[in-house]
């Protein structure tokens, strides 16, 4: 049984206002990339041994957990509260309003400081950099929290084959603009397209990864399909979803929430306990799908892994 805290202070209801599968199955079927078996040993369980094998849902996850032991969230709870500003600022009704989005075809453009620019559609991704299974800790910066059964490849493998030049010390990714089939975008509130963006040592540690499944199947639309970004070490919204560009740039982009507030949503955004949001606290989480809260864990549990990348540096001022 996963361990409770009591709960604080915090009402979720007050910190934001409140499925199409389309046709890659015979493709990933056919290649048998899904669910591989190259996994991080140390931080990543391997899913089930039937998990390569696609079907009209997602692959069973009961037992599950990740490598703390925590279960792994529920497959409709995952794909039902979400947070797409590009739909709507209604967590639970992101669903229903990316019913008609479409993730096929999709292209991804790398461009920027790279030696070998290029464009890829889905199904050269996923030739390519043959997608694996990783089962990750997703914390909001709203504090709450998943444990996701993602499929993906490291951002590494595909940024060692564009071949970063010496001038390149970040890496921006671009989201989607579709306004017929995204109605959040016509908020002007927001600088639209969503940007994100990494240092580039972050993007090559093996952790961050672009998403192409989830739960041994396919990604949703209201997930992040096409592919996403998922950076598990960091708060929920450096993870941008539906990728078209990734560009290589020797100076730190411009990120939406940074942009936004950047007293609230600084440029890491890794998932420190110690240093609380100006509007709540950040020490402890809501695990959606249990009752109470649970204590938050210092970048997400993954310190070990990842800590290095920010030795020297003031965590209550890069927050």
């Amino acid at each position: 049984m996963t361990k409770t805290y009591q709960k604080d202070s915090i009402d979720p209801a007050e910190i934001t206002p409140k499925e199409v599968y389309l046709s890659r199955r015979n493709f990933i079927r056919s290649t048998g990339l899904i669910a591989g078996s190259m996994v991080l040993a140390a931080c990543v369980p391997a899913m089930p041994s039937d998990s390569s094998k696609p079907t009209a849902g997602p692959t069973p996850t009961i037992g599950l957990t990740d490598e703390l032991g925590n279960p792994v969230t529920p497959y409709d709870q995952v794909t039902s509260y979400n947070n797409y500003y590009e739909f709507t600022t209604d967590k639970e009704n992101v669903k229903p309003l990316a019913k008609d989005f479409q993730t096929s075809p999709w292209e991804v453009e790398v461009f920027g400081m790279v030696n070998k620019p290029k464009k890829y559609n889905f199904d050269e991704l996923i030739k390519t950099f043959k997608p694996e299974d990783r089962i990750y800790r997703m914390r909001c910066v709203e504090a709450w929290s998943m444990v996701i059964p993602w499929v993906g490849f490291p951002i590494s493998r595909l940024l060692e084959e564009v071949a970063p030049t010496s001038d390149a010390k970040f890496v921006r990714f671009e989201t989607i603009m579709r306004p017929d089939e995204m109605p959040g975008l016509s908020d002007k509130n927001y600088p639209w397209p969503y940007q994100e963006g990494l240092r580039l040592d972050e993007a090559m540690n093996d952790l961050a990864i672009f998403a192409t499944g989830l739960y041994g199947g396919e990604l949703p639309a209201q997930n992040g399909g096409g592919i996403r970004v998922v950076v598990p070490w960091k708060y929920g919204f450096k993870s941008s979803k539906a990728i078209i560009k990734i560009e290589l740039v020797s100076e730190r982009p411009d990120t939406m929430w940074n942009t936004l507030a950047p007293n609230e949503y600084g440029f890491y955004a890794n998932v420190n306990p110690n240093v609380n949001h100006p509007r709540w606290f950040q020490n402890t989480e809501r695990r959606i799908g249990e009752t109470g809260r649970r204590k938050t864990l210092m970048y997400n549990g993954y310190e070990d892994q990842v800590a290095y990348l920010y030795d020297g540096m003031d965590l209550t001022v890069s927050y």
